[in-house]
């Protein structure tokens, strides 16, 4: 397979690359966004790179492989469309991400041929790793480590007491934070595990076994990490001392980790040896120049499908209802302070409070709300939060969510009410503002958001309890929220 054969492919696919960055800039955007801002996806800067390397690695076993474009991958790319159209209309932007690598993955397939697309296959997938995906695991992997330690706890004979994910010891109060879970050296561990997989076996029965301990194993490190720290403030008699650093100290770990697993692997590797023969080459004519764009338009052509429907049905979206916004009132021992269309400010016990209320059109899509809600509690920025719930005399538990921003000290409870009702939380809510988005509905949906202001500085737990209570009476001095909601979406 000679360079210049390859040329009419390589302008094939840099012009569906182009068309490809345009479509979807926003899932592109949105992932780069991710790895600035997150340290469990920091590695994706080197997916790219590493995918090169690994195609660079392959030439030798694909040069005898003719270029041989097709074009029923366009076919494949219409489920995918289905899968981004729907992951599009939810909100869910690792669903519009994974559906457009597919997308990208279908465009290599056309182009190439299918015994070529085979031959890179190993660095084609790898970019499925450019895809920031996994946070959902997140909960699962706290509370895998949270009942770890409370085994753990429990076979050394130290006392403990363990409240979901709060784990209390004679020597103070540790939490299973988010960055605690595990989260980010079980992404990298698998990111890892597959490189070297592709690198040392080619046996598939090995690298599967290998990739599936570069899953286990950091999950199981990560709990003996996080017990370790533990026991080191029962030794110490501090929890503050024991968990100074411990983020560092988590990466030194995982490091050891993952050279012990690279070790453990080492006695099956099968890269050495004699080198797979090199095939000749496919007695099969050139393709035509115009066949690898053929392919590529085709792909292309059936990709551009999703993004204009999406377009086509946020275009038929009525503007937002012109109404009055209902005011805050002060709650007792409040005052309030400044006043701004839909947004209102109140002193309560020391804490500065912004109240906002956002309206927005009634087949808005569920992104756009999604979005808002994330800019209301400050979890479109970088740092590290806590969720849970907020109940109160007037207040539903299934309503408001509580968030909290850990650096800036930022709590916020924010309430979201889909066709009036504003127990449609997670998916629920998605799915029927989905299915709003598409047939209409006579309510707007109506995000309300109440946020203690924080001075750039942590809230200690005397500090954090005053807050929750603050916000917690000043929402029953509300009255009947939904009815507020009511109001402003009708």
């Amino acid at each position: 397979m000679r360079t210049g054969r390859l040329t009419p492919a390589l302008l094939a696919l840099a012009g569906g690359l182009i068309a490809w960055a345009l479509l979807f800039h926003t899932e592109i955007a949105r992932a780069v966004e991710v790895w600035n801002a997150s340290t469990a996806y920091s590695h994706c800067w080197v997916v790219l790179p590493i995918a090169l390397y690994l195609a660079w690695d392959r030439r030798e076993a694909a040069a005898g492989i003719a270029l041989r474009p097709i074009l029923w991958p366009a076919l494949l790319v219409l489920p995918f469309t289905l899968a981004w159209l729907a992951a599009e209309r939810v909100g869910i932007m690792e669903g519009r991400q994974l559906a457009a690598m597919g997308f990208l993955e279908l465009l290599f397939l056309a182009v190439l041929g299918w015994r070529l697309a085979w031959a890179f296959s190993a660095p084609l997938l790898y970019l499925f790793f450019l895809v920031p995906f996994g946070a959902f695991l997140t909960p699962v992997l706290q509370r895998f480590t949270a009942a770890f330690i409370d085994v753990g706890l429990s076979v050394l004979g130290i006392p403990h007491f363990v409240d979901a994910f709060q784990i209390d010891i004679p020597a103070g109060t540790f939490y299973v934070a988010e960055a605690c879970a595990g989260l980010r050296f079980l992404i990298a561990a698998i990111a890892f595990g597959v490189l070297y997989a592709c690198l040392i076996y080619r046996s598939p029965g090995r690298r599967a076994a290998f990739m599936l301990a570069s899953c286990v194993i950091p999950v199981l490190a990560n709990g003996v990490r996080a017990l370790g720290i533990v026991v080191l403030g029962e030794v110490l008699g501090s929890a503050e001392a024991a968990a100074a650093d411990h983020i560092l100290y988590g990466w030194v770990f995982f490091s050891v980790v993952i050279l012990l697993l690279s070790l453990a692997g080492l006695p099956f590797r099968q890269d050495g040896g004699t080198a797979p023969a090199r095939r000749p080459p496919d007695p099969v004519r050139p393709p035509a120049t115009a066949a690898p764009w053929l392919a590529a338009s085709l792909v292309m052509a059936v990709v551009a499908i999703g993004p204009a429907l999406a377009a086509a049905i946020d275009h038929g979206s009525t503007a937002p209802p012109g109404v009055a916004l209902p005011a805050f009132v002060a709650a007792p021992g409040c005052t309030a302070a400044s006043d701004a269309p839909g947004r209102q400010r109140f002193t309560c016990a020391g804490f500065s409070l912004t109240a906002s209320v956002e309206v927005f059109a009634p087949r808005a899509n569920p992104a756009l709300l999604a979005a808002a809600g994330r800019r209301a509690t400050g979890e479109d920025q970088a740092g590290e939060t806590t969720t849970g719930r907020i109940t109160g005399d007037r207040v539903r538990p299934q309503s408001w969510r509580l968030v909290e921003m850990q650096a800036s000290g930022h709590m916020t409870a924010v309430a979201l009410w889909i066709d009036g009702d504003a127990g449609l939380t997670g998916l629920r809510g998605r799915l029927r503002q989905a299915r709003n988005s598409l047939l209409g509905t006579d309510h707007a949906p109506v995000l309300m958001a109440v946020r203690v202001d924080g001075d750039s500085t942590p809230l200690d737990r005397l500090r954090r309890e005053q807050a929750v209570e603050t916000l917690r009476g000043f929402l029953d001095a509300q009255g009947d929220l939904d009815a507020f909601a009511w109001i402003a979406g009708r």
